[in-house]
C-alpha cells in the first residue's frame, strides 16, 4: 500500500525542508513495512498533545533566583535506563503534597510530523511525597523511593526513546495541573542499519538535582572536572542546566535538546534505525549486529569499556558517526547503586588521552591514569577551551561527503559549530579533514576546530561532525528550541546538511526504505 507523497507544505509544516531543494522523505511515500519496522511505525497516528504545558521549577534556596531545576509539585524517575520488550520498568513518583496523578506514555519519532505517538496510559494514582535524601560520601544524591506505577513492556513496542508525561489530576476545577517528565529507552537486540546511541551518561553527569548535585559540583560556587563526585541515575532529571532555559528538558534529560532532531530526521526519512543507552554499549555485541553507530550531541561521558567495544565494532567493519561534540572525553566508570543494582552510578575517573595533552588542560593532576586517545577513534581530540560558536566552512568540496550539495571551499553552514566541539585532527591513515574554521569561545577568543573522515580496516568509514549542534541542522521537530551560546545560534533545518547526512549514510550502505 502506498502513502501519498509529502509535499513541500507537509515538508515545511514537519520542520524538515529549508531552501529550494529540500530532500522528501521518500520512505514514507513507498515503503516496506515488513523489512523495515521505523516506517510501519510512522504510519501509525501522532498524538497532538505530547509535549509538557504546566511546567514549574523550584528556585535553589539562597541563590538569585535564576538557579532552578527541581519540579517537586510533580517529578519521579525510571528503574532502568534501557529495558527489552518483555521486561518491566518501574515509575518512582513523587508529589508535594497528596495529589492524584498519571503517568501517559509516548514513543518519540516523526509521525507524520507530530513527533511523538501516545501508547499507553497509567493511572490514576495517589501521589504523596517521597522523602529527599541527604548528600552522602562522594556527595552522592541518591534516591531510594517507592515505586508508583510499573509497566511490562509489550512485544509490539518498538525500539525508541519513551518519554513518560507525568501529570497530576486536580480535584476541583480551581486547582491548576502541573507536569513533567520521566525518560527511558525500549531497546532491542534486532540486526538494524543504525545504532543511536543516547548520551545518557552525559544527561545525568550535568543534572543537578535536587539543587546543586552534578558531577561538576564539589560543594564549592563554581563549576568543577573534579574524580571526586559521584552521580546516581535513582534520582529525577531537573531543568536542563547549561546554555539555555528549556522547560521540556524537566524530567528529559538532554534528549529533546541536542539528540531528538536527528531522531526525528532518521524516521521521518525511513531509515532502519534501533536506540540503545550507553549502559547497553559496554561490550560490541549490540553495535556489531548493526551497518553504522551514531554519537549524537553531547556525548562527553563514556565508560572505558565502551571505547573499547566502538573501537572493536570499527574493527569489525561497523561504520561510526560522531555526530556530536566534546565527545568520549572523560572516562566514566559505572557503578552498582546501593541496592545492588549495576550500572546506576557514575563518577569520572580520568580524562581521555587527546584532551590530557593539550596545553589548557590544567586538571591533569587531580587523576592517576589517562584513558585512551579519543582521536584514534573519533578522528579528531578534544581541545582546550573546547566551548564556543562559529560556522561550519567546507575545506574539501571534491569528497564524496559533499556530493549534491552544491557546496564551495569555503561556503558555511551559518551558526552550527557550537556550543562544543572536536579539535587536532588525529594521525590516522586515510584521514581528510572535510570542514574546518574557528570558533569563539565568549564570542571573541579563537580556537580551530576540525571535521574529519577516515577510512575504517574494513571499507567502513569514520565522521567526526565536530559540533554539539549538528542535529539542529536536520530538522525542528514540534516543541524543539534552537540553542543560543557563545553569542551563535545554528539556524535550523539546512538541506544541505540534510545531504551530507544521506551522503554518508549511503557510503555506509544504509539508504532510507523505498
Amino acid at each position: 500500500m502506498r502513502s501519498a507523497p509529502l509535499t513541500r507544505r507537509d515538508l515545511l509544516k514537519a520542520g524538515l525542508a529549508t531552501g529550494a531543494a529540500a530532500m522528501l522523505p521518500s520512505s514514507l511515500t513507498a515503503a516496506s513495512s515488513a523489512s523495515n519496522p521505523i516506517v510501519a511505525e510512522n504510519r501509525r497516528e501522532g498524538a497532538r498533545d505530547w509535549q509538557l504545558t504546566r511546567v514549574r521549577v523550584d528556585p535553589v534556596p539562597n541563590t538569585s533566583g535564576r538557579e532552578a531545576y527541581r519540579s517537586s509539585t510533580i517529578e519521579g524517575y525510571c528503574s532502568r535506563q534501557s529495558v527489552a520488550a518483555g521486561e518491566t520498568i518501574e515509575f518512582m513518583v513523587s508529589t508535594s503534597s497528596a495529589a492524584r496523578f498519571q503517568i501517559e506514555i509516548f514513543r518519540n519519532g516523526y509521525y507524520g510530523g507530530r513527533g511523538a505517538r501516545h501508547m499507553t496510559t497509567l493511572g490514576p494514582f495517589r501521589g504523596t511525597k517521597q522523602p529527599e535524601p541527604a548528600a552522602g560520601d562522594r556527595r552522592l544524591v541518591e534516591c531510594s523511593w517507592a515505586s508508583s506505577a510499573s509497566l511490562k513492556i509489550p512485544a509490539d513496542w518498538l525500539s525508541g526513546v519513551y518519554l513518560g508525561r507525568l501529570t497530576t489530576l486536580p480535584e476541583r476545577a480551581d486547582q491548576p495541573y502541573w507536569q513533567s517528565y520521566v525518560v527511558f529507552i525500549v531497546r532491542d537486540e534486532r540486526p538494524a542499519d543504525i545504532l543511536f546511541q543516547c548520551s545518557d551518561n552525559t544527561w545525568q553527569a550535568y543534572n543537578r538535582w535536587p539543587t546543586t548535585f552534578s558531577l561538576y559540583d564539589d560543594g564549592t560556587p563554581s563549576m568543577t572536572s573534579t574524580p571526586w563526585v559521584d552521580a546516581s541515575f535513582d534520582r529525577p532529571y531537573g531543568k536542563y542546566r547549561q546554555i539555555y532555559d528549556n522547560p521540556q528538558s524537566v524530567g528529559s534529560g538532554e534528549w529533546l535538546c541536542w539528540e531528538f532532531p536527528l531522531a526525528y530526521w532518521l524516521e521521518a526519512q525511513g531509515y532502519d534505525v534501533t536506540y540503545c543507552s550507553q549502559a547497553d554499549m559496554l561490550t560490541p555485541a549490540r553495535g556489531l549486529k548493526c551497518k553504522t553507530f551514531l554519537s549524537v550531541g553531547h556525548d562527553e561521558y563514556w565508560d572505558e569499556r565502551s571505547y573499547h567495544a566502538v573501537a572493536a565494532m570499527r574493527d569489525a567493519g561497523v561504520n561510526l558517526a560522531f555526530l556530536s561534540g566534546n565527545s568520549v572525553c572523560w572516562v566514566t566508570p559505572f557503578g552498582a547503586n546501593a541496592r545492588g543494582v549495576p550500572n546506576r552510578r557514575i563518577h569520572r575517573e580520568a580524562p581521555y588521552g587527546g584532551m590530557s595533552t593539550e596545553p589548557g588542560f590544567n586538571e591533569k593532576k587531580m587523576y592517576s591514569k589517562i584513558g585512551p586517545d579519543e582521536g584514534l577513534l573519533m578522528g579528531a581530540v578534544n581541545v582546550i577551551p573546547v566551548n564556543g560558536g562559529g560556522d561550519w566552512i567546507v575545506a574539501k568540496p571534491e569528497h564524496w561527503l559533499f556530493a549534491g550539495t552544491g557546496l564551495k571551499k569555503g561556503d558555511s553552514i551559518p551558526g552550527l559549530v557550537g556550543w562544543e566541539y572536536h579539535g587536532k585532527p588525529a594521525k590516522i591513515p586515510g584521514l581528510e579533514v572535510v570542514a574546518e574554521g574557528t570558533a569563539w569561545k565568549s564570542g571573541t577568543q579563537p580556537q580551530r576546530w576540525a571535521a574529519t573522515v577516515y577510512p575504517g580496516p574494513k571499507n567502513n568509514w569514520v565522521f567526526n561532525a565536530a559540533t554539539i549542534f549538528w542535529s539542529q541542522a536536520l530538522s525542528s521537530p514540534p516543541g524543539h528550541m534552537l540553542p543560543w551560546s557563545h553569542w551563535n545560534r545554528p539556524h535550523g533545518p539546512d538541506d544541505r546538511v540534510q545531504r551530507i547526512m544521506t551522503n554518508f549514510l549511503e557510503r555506509c550502505g544504509v539508504a532510507p526504505a523505498r
